[in-house]
């Protein structure tokens, strides 16, 4: 039998007196795609690090085709075809696609930059992965979050890389282009490559990988073939427990009508008319580039309506600015919570307290801010070993519950949760639906944008859908299906 692509041995990490891996393993076969999972801090992204040249192991092995290596930086590791794609896109927004594909690489001809052949190749790539409609000449920063992520791909696809590493691939990807990566995925492995696949997504998991390997708490729990493996098996390797159902039960029943949304516009969005009720949940479905956000943008005062009106409470709301919206009990979690839902250099406790900072007589009330901070901590099941640490330091799944803390702080009325639970696994997922279940019994209205459909369905009461800025449908959860809200986001009666 032929050694493993890539193989780990005893691979053990520390930050400080903080141990993030211990005695870790993990294979990767020439062929195969392999899911890597845990809970978020499990260390995932941690391991992958190491393999990536970004961390040194403080014990441990690298083997690659059955040969020990020492793999200390990015290009150590690119020698060896060892390529990663970032949840958090690496490119320069500046620079164009074929800039940012030959970055470090350049090609070169009599001492200049060849950018003809740079051009050339780069369209070779692209149309690889099913984006020969992109220019390579055009700059990064005019292009969606999904293009910019294939861009990406495109990269890793140009070093002929044999261990491609996906981090949250589909996150910000269509349907389309989701579609589009599966296939690159599957031919990828057809001709031998090795793909390291994380992801939340069970449905992505299941439909794609070949095998998964669990991670909890920093120390390797298994590996399982996908075939005939029971979700309730991944979910009690990950957690440590079953989770008796996915969604946990909706129990609240809405009551009077507190938001009033009347034929509201701007130009990305169409003549959006709908109801929010106190305790209810609506969730907003639809694809990218739907107007879902603008929508949400809208209502918290980040953007000015060109045409309708919002009222609550029955009195007209002219939310100018987010300031006013949050005096008027507004709340947003944003889809993109580092660029715009969290200060990475301040503290937890900071970012909790900025919406609004708790005071006595003028000053700050620090005894009150860390009391509502640990309180929030321990709702939310944070795991920090101090309130006082950098945002920037949590997993990703604790840095969007600091979020969800900092509206909760506030004790809003109306909550704009725009991908609330994007890039957080199974655990916390749960833990933020169980947060949104209480909010809605507290008679808090919440308008839910996500693009899991099954997350739609299981959270909602009622879900608009939305297309191309209109809203399409307005669909009744109980009696709604994948099918028909798929139907009403593509345009369709």
């Amino acid at each position: 039998m032929d050694a493993p692509l890539i193989r780990m041995e005893g691979i053990h990490k520390a930050f400080g007196p903080v141990k993030v891996l211990e005695g870790v393993d993990f294979e990767l076969l020439s062929g195969e795609v392999h899911a890597l999972m845990g809970e978020n801090g499990a260390g995932k992204s941690t391991l992958m690090k190491i393999l990536t040249g970004i961390y040194a192991p403080d014990e441990g092995r690298i083997l690659v085709d059955g040969k020990p290596v020492t793999i200390t930086t990015p290009a150590d590791a690119e020698r060896y075809g060892i390529a990663i794609i970032h949840q958090e896109l690496n490119l320069i927004p500046s620079l164009t696609i074929a800039d940012n594909l030959f970055l470090g690489r350049e090609l070169h001809r009599f001492g200049l930059l060849d950018r003809k052949a740079m051009r050339e190749r780069a369209k070779e790539w692209l149309a690889r992965i099913g984006m020969s409609a992109l220019d390579p000449d055009t700059r990064i920063e005019k292009l969606s979050v999904g293009q910019q992520q294939m861009v990406e791909i495109a990269r890793a696809i140009g070093q002929n890389a044999r261990a491609i590493i996906m981090d949250e691939p589909t996150a910000a990807l269509t349907e389309r282009e989701t579609t589009t990566l599966f296939a690159l995925i599957r031919d990828l492995r057809t001709q031998g490559a090795g793909i390291v696949y994380v992801s939340h997504r069970m449905e992505e998991i299941f439909a794609l990988c070949d095998r998964i390997s669990v991670l909890r708490d920093g120390k390797f729990v298994g590996t399982r073939p996908v075939p005939g493996l029971e979700l309730d098996e991944v979910v009690r390797m990950m957690v440590g427990r079953t989770l008796e159902a996915r969604f946990p039960k909706r129990t609240s029943t809405p009551g009077e009508v507190l938001l009033k949304v009347e034929g509201i516009g701007d130009g990305a969005v169409h003549d959006v008319s709908f109801d929010l009720r106190a305790g209810e949940v609506l969730g907003v479905a639809g694809l990218m580039g739907a107007g879902r956000t603008e929508l949400a943008r809208l209502l918290f005062g980040i953007d000015k309506p060109t045409q309708g009106r919002v009222l609550l409470d029955g009195k007209p709301l002219t939310a100018r600015s987010p300031n006013e919206a949050i005096h008027a009990g507004f709340g947003f979690v944003t889809e993109d919570r580092k660029a715009l839902g969290l200060v990475l250099d301040m503290s937890l406790r900071e970012n909790v307290s900025l919406p609004k900072v708790p005071a006595h007589a003028g000053l700050v009330d620090r005894g009150s801010e860390k009391k509502q901070t640990r309180g929030l901590i321990d709702q939310l099941k944070i795991r920090t070993r101090d309130m006082e640490l950098d945002v920037r330091a949590l997993s990703g799944g604790n840095q969007q519950k600091v979020v969800l803390a900092k509206w909760l702080a506030l004790k809003p009325r109306v909550l704009i949760l725009d991908e609330p639970t994007r890039g957080v696994d199974v655990g916390g997922k749960a833990e933020i639906y169980h947060i949104i279940n209480q909010l809605a019994e507290q008679g808090v209205a919440i308008l839910m944008i996500s693009s899991e459909l099954p997350e739609v369905l299981a959270m909602s009461d009622r879900i608009l859908v939305m297309h191309e800025g209109h809203a399409t449908a307005l669909l009744d959860a109980a009696t709604a299906t994948q099918e028909t809200i798929m139907r009403a986001a593509t345009g369709g009666k």
